[in-house]
């Protein structure tokens, strides 16, 4: 009974001096911390989704307060964390431009009265893993005859957090109204089709991003751009290029005038007016 009062009181004299030494050094190496972090934070919408190009919302704000990272990276959050960090920071942001995400395909459209397939042009029927990254991987880089082309399996879908794109008749399509440009999506399209550009700046649409020559681009897809430089010949404001043989379209120069869609052989160039929604 005595060793067993002794062994108890060895082990309660241990408990009270690694306390006693764990209060000190608690005092001692004590750092304390910025509240602007938490504010910070707090500013953010909390969605991590990796667009400002750290692990979440608390890295992102940790590297605000630091210096490493300017204010104004959260698309999720767009101009109103913005502008609420830096009233927090003591500083002036710019506005921040709300962007949305632009896929550059037209997709596989089915086909017409006559059995042909119109858009992207199928090889067949693919029977494999319901994944775009694994589709690409097989022999002849998917079931699509464009290696350009949007496979429609719906990574860019899952990656969402806002319910913003899904896969209509075959083709990826952003819906801009629940948009907010944290380009999630783009970071899982292995064939790099999704983009991001400033919203009511992409009402001219060049749904495409095959750089392979026209006649190569004809025998996979009946949407494609083919490269005939028309568009860029009619731009009165020097908005549209075809480079590598893709149409291109500079937004900062493109007031929307639509002449390019009206010369476009393909049909592709689409003019779109997105209804109007409130930038924050």
């Amino acid at each position: 009974m005595t060793e067993i009062l002794i062994a108890i009181g060895i082990l309660g004299g241990m408990g009270l001096i690694f306390g006693l030494v764990l209060s000190v050094a608690s005092k001692v190496f004590y750092v304390e911390s910025d509240p602007r972090l938490e504010e910070l934070t707090q500013a953010l919408p909390g969605a991590n989704c990796g667009g400002c190009g750290y692990s979440g919302c608390a890295a992102y704000a940790q590297a605000v307060l630091e210096g490493k990272a300017p204010i104004g990276k959260c698309a999720s959050g767009g101009d109103d964390a913005a502008q609420t960090m830096a009233q927090i920071m003591g500083v002036k942001a710019e506005k921040v431009a709300r962007r949305v995400a632009l896929v550059r395909c037209a997709g596989y459209k089915g086909v017409d009265e006559n059995g042909k397939d119109v858009g992207a042009k199928m090889k067949g029927e693919y029977e494999g893993i319901h994944d775009c990254l694994a589709a690409s991987k097989v022999a002849g880089r998917g079931p699509l005859i464009c290696k350009f082309g949007c496979l429609g399996f719906g990574n860019c879908t899952k990656a969402c957090q806002y319910d913003a794109i899904h896969i209509v008749n075959g083709v990826a399509k952003v819906d801009d109204t629940k948009c907010v440009g944290c380009m999630s999506c783009a970071a899982q399209c292995p064939r790099h089709l999704i983009i991001p550009v400033e919203y009511g700046k992409r009402n001219v649409v060049v749904a495409c991003a095959s750089q392979a020559k026209g006649s190569v681009t004809i025998r996979g897809c009946t949407a494609g751009c083919i490269g005939c430089g028309l568009c860029q010949k009619i731009c009165p404001n020097d908005a549209i290029h075809v480079d590598h043989n893709l149409a291109s379209i500079d937004y900062d120069k493109c007031d929307s005038c639509g002449l390019c869609a009206t010369v476009c052989p393909k049909k592709l160039i689409a003019n779109t007016k997105p209804e109007a929604v409130p930038v924050k």
